[in-house]
């Protein structure tokens, strides 16, 4: 019973957010609420929200400190120059902005932490998308797809957890799948190339005044990022024009402009070049105190959540040394903050019923006990197979800790390897990092401007998709 409620949960969440019947907020609240009223466990509700909220307090007081840091750092101007050559290779042209955000996600997840990868991305090319029309969710999908393919690096987290539930070397298991991830990489850019030309079929081929080519970079900033401006240094290549599309996906027909209140465009700041928060004498001060933040935190000198503490004071405290200049960079990301962190606290009410009334550790026992006696030898494929959606509807912890050493255990049996069930493990990773028990896609959406249900329905596809290509090239090297 626990099990058909648990799937039932899951299910019913899914499918409110997605046809938007309900927030996500409301949703992760609600539904597991009433389900463990449903399981007879009400009065164990309020110790169940408890609990989940303990685990879950340390992610989101990192990614409120985080958001506020990266913000400061945002303000200041320390990724202009990223933002500046990414607009030199994309040129306005809608499939190059595309991959150009699979590129920089990709480079971004080095550190290991999707929420700042997504905070970078986002805050370099939203407003590349949002000046040039495009959608949104393609920004986000490919986002969140790429960094769950550089989310198995052995400091990310999956590898770790895998190595650490089985006693096995993160090295032994991550290196031997830097071919299998190299082509789930360029899986990834080929679906980002494949969604760009479906834009720049959707939209036309974008072009500016030969701006770039005469080299006045701040005169292009200002056309594609800067406060106001009527786009009319933008012309058409091409009589696509704006319509839906031929074949009917979310990504053209999410919102082309990607705001839920409007054309999209009035008020839009981005990266103004000329913004009074810029700091540029500071520039190699904050890229500094950003690589020791990022190297402190691949180190682990100090848990995450400090470090950011500690990071966005100092950031605040150096650049804005006033206090009403503090309060109002403070408040200019509140939104951002009270967002992200409000989602993860409503999480923990979802985690916390679903752990807590034994329904997650019911639904893995029934999917590993219904593998058949048959495939035992090829349990590394059944393993790769089952963390598709195992790691979507799962914890990464309740996954690697719960399920995969269940699966180890039936694959020695027959003479699979541990390291082979570990690398097969990994594979569901691209598909996980959109999983709305992530707390770091709240980020993605948020910052975005993007339904959680728009970015599920788009994404999922693509990204279980990725996952099985992954998958394949194991196999095909003989990794898996």
């Amino acid at each position: 019973m626990l099990t058909i409620l648990g799937f039932a949960m899951i299910a019913t969440f899914l499918v409110l957010i997605m046809m938007k019947k309900m927030s996500p907020i409301a949703a992760l609240v609600l539904i597991p609420a009433l389900f463990c009223v449903a399981v007879g466990q009400g009065a164990k509700l309020g110790d169940y929200v408890i609990e989940g909220v303990g685990n879950l307090a340390p992610t989101a007081a990192m990614l409120m400190f985080a958001i506020v840091y990266f913000g400061v750092m945002i303000d200041v101007g320390l990724f202009d120059p990223i933002v500046r050559g990414i607009l030199r290779f994309c040129k306005a042209d809608p499939m190059r902005i595309v991959v150009g955000t699979a590129v920089l996600a990709a480079i971004v997840s080095l550190d290991g932490d999707g929420s700042t990868t997504f905070m970078i991305t986002v805050s370099a090319m939203y407003p590349l998308y949002k000046r040039l029309k495009m959608s949104l969710v393609v920004m986000t999908g490919v986002a969140a797809t790429a960094n769950g393919v550089m989310n198995t690096l052995p400091w990310g987290g999956p590898t770790a957890r895998a190595a650490t539930a089985l006693k096995l070397d993160a090295g032994d298991i991550f290196v031997p799948m830097i071919p299998a991830l190299g082509v789930g990489l360029l899986a990834v850019l080929l679906l980002a190339v494949v969604l760009g030309r479906r834009e720049r079929k959707r939209l036309g081929m974008l072009t500016l005044d030969e701006v770039l080519a005469t080299g006045t970079a701040a005169q292009t900033e200002t056309v594609l990022v800067g406060a106001g401006g009527s786009g009319s240094d933008r012309t058409r290549k091409n009589s696509g024009g704006a319509g839906t599309g031929t074949d009917g996906d979310a990504a053209d027909n999410a919102g082309a402009d990607g705001d839920e209140g409007g054309d999209g465009d009035e008020g839009f700041q981005g990266l103004d070049p000329d913004r009074a928060t810029l700091r540029p004498r500071l520039y190699w001060f904050n890229a500094g105190l950003t690589i020791a933040l990022l190297t402190a935190m691949i180190m682990e000198l100090m848990p995450i959540p400090v470090l950011f503490l500690l990071g966005a004071a100092l950031a605040l405290t150096v650049n804005f040394p006033h206090m009403p200049d503090q309060r109002a960079r403070i408040a200019a990301h509140a939104d951002n903050v009270l967002n992200v962190s409000g989602m993860v606290f409503a999480a923990a009410v979802f985690t916390g019923v679903l752990s807590g009334t034994g329904m997650v550790q019911h639904m893995a026992d029934w999917l590993v006990g219904a593998i058949p006696d048959g495939m035992g030898p090829h349990m590394a494929i059944v393993t790769g197979i089952l963390s598709i959606p195992l790691t979507y509807f799962m914890s990464n912890d309740g996954f690697y800790f719960g399920v995969v050493p269940v699966l180890a255990e039936a694959g020695a049996a027959h003479g699979v390897s541990p390291l082979e069930i570990a690398r097969a493990s990994l594979v569901g990773q691209p598909l996980h990092m959109s999983s709305p028990l992530v707390p770091a896609v709240y980020v993605l959406v948020g910052m975005a401007k993007v339904e959680f249900g728009d970015h599920t329905r788009f994404t999922v596809k693509w990204a279980a998709l990725t996952s099985l290509v992954v998958l394949c090239a194991g196999l095909l090297f003989g990794i898996i």
